[in-house]
């Protein structure tokens, strides 16, 4: 049984954007930059902001609310790369024109 969930179909994330998906009781920010399809925990942990809402640039979110900004690849908070706060990192495949997302 596999373990990935389509999300959207390719044309429904516009390029160097994001959108928010409810994945198996989560919210899921998957974005398009270059044609390559990440995805991200959605909720921002400062105040819950929606990420997939962000401005996406040079590889990262900024969040709408408050801007803190989160890598798309990785989740690494960028204001304070070494601190412990960080976005979940979900794997994200194509399969024929379906965007799929695993949470494992």
């Amino acid at each position: 049984m596999s373990n990935f969930h389509t999300v959207a179909k390719v044309g429904d994330i516009p390029e160097g954007e994001g959108r928010a998906f409810q994945v198996a009781g989560r919210m899921v920010a998957v974005f398009q930059v270059n044609g390559k399809f990440t995805a991200i925990n959605d909720t921002c942990p400062h105040m819950g902001a929606s990420l997939a809402t962000g401005y996406v640039e040079d590889g990262g979110v900024t969040c709408p609310w408050h801007a803190w900004r989160f890598g798309i690849c990785d989740g690494l908070w960028l204001d304070n790369p070494k601190a412990s706060i960080r976005q979940d990192v979900y794997e994200v495949r194509v399969n024929g024109d379906d965007v799929q997302v695993s949470l494992s």
